[in-house]
């Protein structure tokens, strides 16, 4: 670790973190070093073994570099990134994938969205996240927000489709891609930072979840665009979505979803990770559907405490979660489409 002392001069620091992505990461700076907003950047390296911090601390003496004595994941690594920034007297913290490139007015453009106003009034009193409009490198949408449904799934809006100017309104949203958004220290400090034991994967759904029951909006401005480089990350580690899917999406439910809500959600999430786990046992998946099967159940009582905690915290009504769940499946979960299809034929569902 450099900078020890460092004291900020902005409003906001970047952070960057790496897990053997060198280039990649450094294509990330160099954009973020064009930003439009001031900024400091602090990048994360999760005990890699190629040059980048090297690289950092020989080439770039301006950027905070902190180092991790092992892979905690994007939960935990990003973490020691925000725990610095909270030290150092920020007000806001941005994430980016390191295999992201953001526009020079990306920045910007998220903090001008947490404060939007109408003739001199404030439409959002409580921001605490703001996401924008992720982009994959052939153009089509990575993410325009997080979406949480019905059947106790999250996904991305819009991922997939045509960039048609179909999400350019500021608006609310249900929560926020950890890939390339923008969050109050503040917030931060109220409802904690990632669950590191999701290490990767839904840990940005749940930090918006958290927020949402806390009171705080998450909000998406078209205007904030970046570009991400989908699966640089994940796609070296065999196995990886299926075990972090198996054990994160139960945490997800159980630690979030009002009490009221569990009757409608639960059954639908049954049979939503029961088909989830039946398409990975067929694909050959059998040790990380195993392992993260078992690692749900080990913690599960961990994450009842935590949902105690935040549970006996909520500031906002049943209703009003409720109102920002979307009651559907996923667009692209096609195998739970035609599942739901024959319960409905033979009267099981409604």
């Amino acid at each position: 670790m450099k900078n020890n002392n460092f004291i900020s001069i902005t409003d906001v620091a970047v952070i960057v973190l790496n897990w053997n992505g060198e280039q990649d990461s450094l294509r990330c700076i160099s954009a973020l070093q064009k930003q439009t907003a001031p900024r400091d950047i602090i990048a994360v390296d999760n005990a890699s073994t190629d040059n980048f911090v090297a690289n950092l601390e020989k080439n770039y003496p301006e950027i905070v570099v902190l180092k991790n004595s092992k892979n905690l994941g994007f939960a935990g690594g990003v973490n020691t990134g925000i725990r610095h920034a909270i030290d150092n007297g920020y007000e806001f913290v941005a994430l980016i994938n390191n295999d992201a490139t953001p526009e020079p007015n990306w920045l910007s453009e998220l903090l001008a969205a947490t404060e939007p106003t109408v003739q001199g009034v404030s439409l959002y009193r409580k921001v605490g996240i703001v996401t924008g409009k992720l982009l994959k490198t052939d153009g089509t949408i990575d993410s325009t927000g997080d979406q949480y449904t019905s059947w106790g799934l999250a996904y991305p809006r819009g991922r997939n489709d045509k960039d048609a100017g179909q999400y350019d309104t500021l608006q609310e949203v249900f929560g926020a891609t950890g890939g390339a958004s923008l969050y109050r220290i503040e917030m931060l400090r109220e409802i904690g930072l990632f669950d590191e034991d999701f290490f990767a994967y839904y840990e940005d759904v749940d930090i918006s979840f958290r927020a949402q029951l806390a009171g705080w909006k998450v909000l998406y401005t078209p205007k904030a665009v970046a570009y991400h480089k989908v699966g640089a990350s994940s796609g070296k580690v065999p196995g990886l979505t299926t075990y972090m899917t198996m054990k994160n999406l139960p945490w997800l439910m159980w630690k979030n979803v009002p009490w009221r809500l569990i009757p409608t959600i639960m059954p639908r999430f049954f049979i939503a990770h029961l088909s989830i786990i039946l398409s990975s046992l067929a694909k050959g998946k059998l040790l990380p559907v195993f392992k993260g099967v078992f690692v749900a159940f080990l913690l599960l009582p961990k994450k009842l405490i935590e949902r105690h905690k935040i549970q006996s915290s909520r500031k906002v009504s049943t209703d009003y979660i409720k109102s920002i769940i979307t009651y559907d499946l996923p667009p692209n979960a096609y195998k739970l489409h035609k599942v739901r299809s024959v319960l409905k034929k033979f009267r099981f569902w409604k």
